[in-house]
């Protein structure tokens, strides 16, 4: 059992006190308006209540996530040298290749963030999706704490507490610096370089984490992998900057989907002649094939029993959405226990939750995506309901409202908990919030700040 909830409370009962903290609530806003937490050209939606997690709860997140990581290692690693496991995966043929083109360095998957429903009563865990290199949302959290720290109910809470934040940016620099150290290739003086189709990624924090990386010594630019260019020595940016190591925030689709436009970084990292970091067998993890795959008995013979019972109790039954693997009649007829979604898609795309849907929509909405209609693949998986916490409604649009006119009353919102994971090692969570079954900012989502209180040191 966790104080999360009483946390809550107070920290809700202070605004009240404040007479709902209008003015912090006004500045916040006002505060995040002239950020950098932009997604997809627009301000994300905030909340005032940051998320509150006590010693407890850091301590079920370390253990839960950390240890999906080493499982998730061992898959990658059992992919990478057995031909015969491979099969289990339905992956392209061009998958396939860049999964297995080499690495050099030591880490299997370098960055991650799982995510995550955490039962804040039991402390239990669903895995809703592993994510990999293409993980974001460091920024929002950074800006949004930023937002809420300059108020009048954060300062009397913290005085009252030891309130710590989630440091997602030197630690990464820090975590990146010593896998390109292991890097066989490695030369003095290296060059990074932050990779993604910049029409498609947060180019805002981008451009932080390559600043950081320039205090640190390091040269480090931010590019767009179409524009990368291969001479047979040196992968070069369009400035003809040679590049010794990237950060791939690409996702693996969107580089099948610019495949041609994307050779010059492929060709460069099949010779050899760049560290890409983290490598596309990070990508086994990111399909949400991988839920499946868990509970293949090829998987099962590689873990020990401790890691099956985890996996037993963590992940989410999850089948191919097909009338071969699952009986459709039965997803149709028990709505409200599946969710639909692709394999390899991000952002929260064509995912479907039976319980938002009414009988007539959902049965639509299965017959649309099974058995490969939708020219993808697509998963059903057993919907498991969020654990719910008090908040306030966002505050975006508060410029526009008197005082009288901002909305006080609290509301329960679902939780999505994104855990990030620094070459393994916890670092930080990425707190989402909606009020509808599906979390996601095309649903309404919004994100928390994350703190952590009267945490005890490790």
């Amino acid at each position: 059992m966790s104080n999360n909830a009483a946390y809550t409370r107070e920290y809700l009962e202070i605004a009240s006190e404040l007479g709902g903290d209008i003015a912090g609530r006004r500045a916040a806003r006002a505060y995040m308006e002239r950020s950098t937490a932009i997604v997809h050209h627009r301000v994300v939606d905030s909340a005032f209540v940051p998320r509150l997690f006590d010693d407890v709860t850091y301590r079920a997140m370390k253990d839960a996530s950390e240890t999906a990581h080493r499982i998730l290692c061992k898959v990658i690693a059992h992919y990478l040298d057995d031909p015969e496991y491979r099969t289990i995966f339905d992956f392209d043929e061009r998958l396939r290749e860049l999964i297995l083109l080499p690495r050099g360095y030591d880490a299997l998957l370098p960055f991650a963030r799982v995510d995550t429903f955490l039962d804040e009563d039991t402390l239990s865990v669903k895995f809703c999706e592993f994510n990999g290199d293409g993980s974001s949302g460091m920024n929002e959290n950074r800006e949004i704490t930023h937002s809420v720290e300059q108020t009048a109910t954060f300062a009397e809470f913290a005085s009252r507490h030891r309130v710590e934040a989630c440091e997602l940016f030197d630690s990464w620099v820090s975590s990146f610096i010593d896998i390109y150290a292991t890097y066989e290739h490695r030369v003095d003086d290296p060059v990074f370089a932050i990779c993604d189709y910049l029409d498609h990624g947060v180019v805002d924090e981008f451009e932080i984490f390559a600043g950081l990386f320039q205090k640190r010594g390091y040269r480090c630019i931010v590019a767009d992998v179409r524009d990368l260019v291969f001479d047979g020595r040196s992968l070069r940016a369009h400035d003809g900057t040679a590049i010794n190591a990237i950060w791939r925030r690409s996702v693996t689709n969107d580089v099948i989907e610019f495949w041609e436009e994307s050779q010059g970084m492929i060709e460069a990292v099949r010779a050899e002649k760049v560290a890409l970091i983290g490598s596309f067998a990070g990508h086994i993890v990111h399909d949400k094939q991988i839920f499946k795959a868990l509970y293949h008995p090829a998987t099962t013979a590689i873990l020990t029993d401790e890691e099956n019972a985890f996996v037993r109790a963590t992940v989410p039954l999850t089948t191919f959405l097909e009338s071969d693997q699952v009986d459709l009649e039965d997803v149709k007829a028990n709505k409200d226990g599946w969710i639909i979604k692709p394999t390899d898609h991000y952002g929260a795309d064509n995912v479907y939750a039976g319980c938002f849907f009414d009988q007539k929509e959902w049965d639509g909405l299965v017959d649309r995506f099974a058995n490969g209609k939708a020219g993808f693949p697509f998963i059903a998986q057993h919907y498991v309901v969020p654990f719910k916490t008090d908040t306030l409604p966002p505050d975006t649009g508060i410029d526009k409202l008197a005082d009288n006119q901002v909305a006080c009353e609290t509301v329960p919102y679902n939780n999505l908990n994104g855990l990030y994971l620094y070459n393994g090692t916890f670092q930080g969570v990425f707190s989402r919030l909606g009020p509808l079954p599906t979390i996601s900012k095309d649903m309404q989502g919004i994100t928390a700040a994350t703190l952590w209180v009267d945490r005890e040191s490790d």
